[in-house]
């Protein structure tokens, strides 16, 4: 499916919801909508299902104009936080409704098929309320994916289970998508569902379209702090810089990478994994005193006042640090990021490079 959005406005109540969005989703990939909560993405998403019609603008299907065209008259299937289930059907019912309501043949086969897919072949004869969340969100999944529609919508389909089990499913969906020709859109406010999901990201603020390209070259060249925020878990380290005080070692330190930098002030952003204990060849140093540590599970998160100010460092392992300790951070100049003093352009790296 060619899906296009054509200068796409939402105003409700006098707000507007979504703000001239011009996009054209590649087909037969997935695109990750990713933004914080009210950031637009499940409008968006119900503006390319047809659920609701845009203020203005047009939206496109293999160069249609299916603007006023209702979700009946759409070949595309959705899964929302909130799994849905019919709770008098069994799972093998509630998977097969979209099938018999087309009036497809071979039913029970493809039923069992992605039944198996998604590990829930055993469950066929239960009935949701016999299910765990978990289940239940995978049969609404399967009842997406037997429809093999031409367009697929996923809003946060795994925010509400538990961490193990959403882990498992965010690696086993692109396997599960694997062999279908449906475009997918998947919305999230996690940036590494976008890394792990691949495909192309759409970074989206207040109703404002950001960014959108290939996942890995939005996070490697953020258009401006705000897609570079958005795309960073743990938070993004964001230091204003005097550039005239020159005399401060660190811009001494990384002055290659402010070339392209203002005479006065630059905000620059270093990501928390980019700060290491351990200096590696090239490096820089900035002297810190920590305040707190706190262990995640593979990593432990420090939080250090430092002499370009607070700063957030992911350190792999186990690093129980008193508060007070000082310390040095080290980081590799072509691991920060330059933008003009605003943020509303990126300075440094550029092109290719970044």
């Amino acid at each position: 499916m060619n899906l296009v959005l054509e200068n796409v406005e939402k105003h409700a109540q006098g707000d507007v919801h979504i703000h001239s969005v011009t996009m054209k989703l590649v087909p037969g990939e997935i695109t990750v909508l990713l933004g914080a909560t009210q950031a637009g993405k499940t409008t968006l998403m119900r503006l390319m299902a047809g659920l609701e019609a845009p203020t203005f603008g047009r939206i496109l299907v293999d160069g249609r104009d299916v603007t006023g065209v209702s979700v009946a008259r759409r070949d595309i299937a959705m899964v929302y936080q909130q799994f849905i289930n019919y709770p008098t059907k069994t799972v093998a019912e509630n998977i097969a409704s979209p099938l018999r309501i087309a009036r497809k043949n071979n039913i029970d086969s493809a039923v069992r098929d992605v039944a198996e897919r998604l590990g829930i072949e055993q469950y066929l004869q239960r009935y949701p309320a016999e299910l765990s969340g978990g289940q239940q969100q995978r049969v609404a999944l399967a009842r997406a994916l037997v429809k093999d529609a031409s367009l697929l919508l996923l809003d946060e389909p795994f925010v509400n289970l538990d961490y193990k089990l959403r882990e498992a499913l965010r690696i086993e969906f692109a396997t599960l998508l694997g062999g279908r020709n449906s475009t997918v859109v998947y919305a999230t406010t996690e940036p590494s569902e976008a890394l792990l999901l691949g495909g192309y990201t759409a970074v989206l603020e207040k109703g404002m379209l950001l960014q959108y390209g290939p996942a890995q070259d939005v996070y490697r060249a953020p258009k401006d702090i705000d897609v570079a925020a958005a795309m960073s878990d743990p938070p993004l380290n964001v230091i204003e810089l005097d550039v005239l005080g020159n005399e401060h070692r660190f811009i001494r330190k990384i002055s290659s990478v402010l070339e392209r930098a203002p005479s006065d002030r630059t905000t620059i952003a270093i990501r928390a994994y980019n700060l290491r204990l351990a200096p590696r060849p090239g490096d820089v140093a900035i002297l810190a005193a920590v305040v707190t540590d706190e262990f995640t599970g593979a990593d432990t998160l420090l939080r250090v006042t430092s002499e370009i100010g607070p700063l957030v460092v992911q350190c792999s392992g186990v690093h129980r640090t008193a508060s007070g300790t000082q310390i040095e951070l080290y980081l590799a100049p072509r691991d920060i990021y330059v933008f003009a003093a605003d943020g509303r352009t990126l300075l440094y790296p550029t092109g290719e490079s970044a």
